[in-house]
């Protein structure tokens, strides 16, 4: 049995007719990049996570990047975040002469951890810090009501970075949340694997502050308030009516296709804990006052004294036609781009930890009972003769 990571076709079946038409409108429109279609996309986006600005840009990376931007943070200056991430979120610190700070993670959720981004202010990287990005991974929100916390007594803004976590919630102040909405400005990513994911790149970033959202709508063409006229030094980042239209169809269908990680998450949970494999394995921990999308589904697997145990259970479902994933097998603390940093081995054991353990199972909302039991029949056979 074939168990992919992902099955984009299935889902495109399911909404064919809806994506057909929704470009054949685009394509008889002949309005290809920005314009009305992109437009009534920001709308929506903004009445769903219920913000007053949704800009969509070209790519989840190019978000954090205008957002970085957007709040003059460059040469000297310091950002904290996670060194248990997708690279952009550090690359675009970088690569605006930026100095990122790695902090360590929560070993219970794999994001970061409030304890140690306020260790770290309080320290002797305290000076230039501009910026706190957390990350919301996996689908699970970090835990913003200590980050908001720290943010506001230390008066450092906070980016989130949400791109794997579109439509996940958090309680704070007693009230419930988007992710990406909490902190001063929100990044997602619409890349194909997203829970919302378009046909190509795509990006969006949220705030409630009008002067941050007429800078970044700046910034994503050129720099330029007015054509050829060029106040700022931008980029070009702008989405396409063709992704538009398809990141308007499955809209839609998001908290449906949410709700389907979810159930199909609470079976693996059970098939995993039937099969007595909780001496082997950390299933997701799901944290109060928040909701998990489960943009993955990711197991923490004992090494039990042998430290490939992890990669030879992958190699095992892999023989299997069984796809996982492992996010993220090199911290970006120790990556060799950011050797100049100084971080060596042992710095931030969470996140060390964690790169050689984690592994993600297939979960879409397409995903059958019989191919989770197959998987989970696949795990218990490996540990059983090992």
């Amino acid at each position: 049995m074939q168990v992919p990571s992902l099955d984009l076709k299935s889902q495109y079946n399911t909404i064919k007719q809806e994506i057909d038409s929704s470009l054949s409108s685009v394509i008889n429109s002949h309005h290809f990049v920005l314009g009305p279609v992109v437009e009534k996309l920001e709308a929506e986006l903004a009445g769903y996570l219920g913000v007053r600005y949704a800009i969509t840009v070209a790519s989840g990376s190019d978000a954090i990047l205008i957002s970085l931007m957007a709040l003059g943070i460059g040469g000297g200056n310091k950002v904290i975040t996670t060194p248990f991430t997708f690279f952009a979120t550090a690359g675009s610190i970088a690569r605006l002469g930026a100095r990122p700070i790695f902090v360590d993670i929560d070993p219970e959720t794999y994001n970061i951890s409030p304890s140690a981004i306020k260790e770290s202010i309080a320290g002797a990287d305290s000076d230039g810090i501009k910026a706190i990005i957390p990350v919301h991974l996996y689908g699970q929100s970090a835990d913003m009501s200590e980050i908001m916390a720290i943010s506001k007594e230390f008066n450092i803004p906070v980016i989130e970075d949400a791109a794997q976590s579109l439509g996940s919630e958090y309680t704070f102040n007693g009230k419930d949340y988007k992710t990406g909405t909490i902190g001063l400005i929100g990044c997602y990513s619409f890349y194909p694997t997203k829970n919302l994911g378009g046909w190509g790149d795509g990006g969006l970033i949220t705030t409630n502050d009008e002067s941050i959202a007429r800078m970044i709508k700046c910034l994503r063409i050129h720099g330029a308030e007015n054509k050829y006229y060029h106040k700022y030094i931008g980029l070009n980042s702008r989405l396409d009516a063709i992704q538009s239209a398809v990141l308007r169809v499955k809209l839609k269908h998001l908290d449906t296709w949410n709700q389907e990680r979810f159930r199909h998450a609470k079976v693996y949970d059970q098939l995993l804990k039937d099969c007595n494999l909780l001496s082997h394995l950390t299933l997701p921990l799901r944290k109060p006052n928040r909701n998990h999308i489960y943009h993955q589904y990711t197991l923490y697997v004992h090494s039990n004294k042998n430290p490939e145990t992890r990669d030879k259970l992958k190699e095992f479902l892999k023989q299997n036609q069984i796809d996982t994933e492992i996010y993220y097998p090199l911290p970006l603390h120790l990556q060799e781009c950011f050797q100049y940093l100084g971080y060596k081995k042992r710095d931030l054991p969470n996140a060390e930890q964690s790169s050689i353990s984690v592994l993600s199972l297939p979960i879409c909302p397409e995903l059958t009972y019989e191919k989770q039991r197959y998987v989970v029949e696949k795990i218990k056979q490996f540990f059983m003769s090992t």
